[in-house]
């Protein structure tokens, strides 16, 4: 998005979803004008990150999915997924951005998508892809940006909005 198209969202109060690591995602919604404004992959770069968050820094409110390692990561996995989460922290920080974290149990049972049980890890993060592609029909959802959209529902269901959240 040109940031002359962002300006238009200045003054709005804001929602950040955000699903951290290196396939994650990122999605900003307008309170004010019932709008989903931008979705991103997760920038590699942590000048990259801090420069997107810094766009919607004022009245924003964030929502960030709070995940340690997974068994079978391995150290250097795990070491690198904590380094962006640190990223992520220490950005939302020097921003002001207010954060909230919140454990994918806990936003899953929110909206009600059920627990992953016997499905593969593919197959859940599928089911994900679509739960998200339903709720922003208009918006190409990816694996990378499905749970950033379905954290951003969680975090206006949270911030008491029952809205639309269609592009």
């Amino acid at each position: 998005m040109e940031n002359k198209e962002r300006l238009k969202f200045f003054k709005d109060r804001k929602l950040i979803g955000i699903d951290p690591g290196k396939a994650g995602g990122i999605a900003v919604y307008s309170i004010d004008k019932r709008k989903l404004i931008e979705v991103i992959k997760m920038p590699e770069a942590p000048q990259d990150l801090l420069n997107f968050l810094r766009l919607y820094k004022y009245n924003s409110v964030c929502y960030l999915e709070k995940v340690g390692g997974l068994p079978g990561m391995g150290g250097s996995a795990m070491f690198n997924f904590g380094k962006g989460f640190g990223w992520l922290e220490m950005s939302l920080l020097c921003l002001k951005i207010p954060n909230n974290e919140v454990i994918p149990a806990k936003w899953m049972k929110s909206l009600s998508l059920g627990v992953r049980g016997h499905k593969t890890k593919t197959e859940w993060k599928n089911k994900l892809k679509i739960e998200a592609q339903k709720l922003f029909p208009d918006v190409k959802v990816t694996l990378c940006i499905s749970d950033a959209l379905l954290i951003l529902k969680y975090g206006v269901k949270q911030e008491g909005y029952e809205i639309c959240l269609q592009k």
